[in-house]
């Protein structure tokens, strides 16, 4: 059975908090010769910045669909999904959009990423939540969390520049590969 908020209250807070992972998912307007896009997330988490109001620092490694699509129709769906004891499902719709490292918004909550924070950030995506949606996820099998991978951060570390780092935070730039 589904509830339905219209706000991130402090128990769904601290569930997102204790999330290892989660999953974006976008669309185009036009889905002709594109496909909708959902994403696994990990290696950054979302930070709740105010009851309608999530971000999340975003690396490359992909073909960065949810900045195209959320600059297109700004339509985004987070869910978060436990796979511990207690079973549950919580997913954010809303309307999100992609912005660059020297956006003021990043800049007014550069505090709340700074655990986040790597020379290889590509951007920062924020949400205006609409809705707030808790499920069952009596299906959802238990797995335990065991390590987050350093993979993408080998990756970034092989073929990027990395960006020059000023309090804890990447200065604006745009992210270079390695010459060869």
């Amino acid at each position: 059975m589904a509830d339905w908020y219209d706000h991130i209250d402090d128990e769904r807070r601290a569930y997102i908090e204790r999330q290892h992972m989660f999953f974006v998912a976008t669309a185009p307007d036009d889905l002709t010769d594109a496909w909708p896009n959902l994403s696994p997330k990990g290696r950054t988490l979302v930070r709740v910045l105010g009851p309608n109001l999530i971000g999340w620092l975003d690396y490359p490694g992909s073909g960065n669909q949810t900045a195209t699509h959320t600059a297109q129709n700004g339509k985004i769906t987070v869910m978060f999904s436990s796979f511990e004891a207690t079973a549950g499902i919580l997913r954010l719709f809303g309307r999100g959009r992609a912005v660059d490292l020297d956006d003021p918004l990043l800049a007014e909550h550069r505090a709340a990423f700074r655990d986040d924070a790597h020379p290889y950030v590509r951007q920062a995506f924020f949400v205006d939540i609409d809705k707030v949606q808790t499920s069952c996820g009596y299906a959802v099998p238990r797995y335990e969390f065991v390590a987050d991978r350093d993979t993408l951060d080998k990756y970034c570390e092989r073929k990027l520049e990395p960006l020059e780092m000023r309090d804890g935070m990447p200065v604006a730039g745009k992210l270079l590969a390695k010459a060869k």
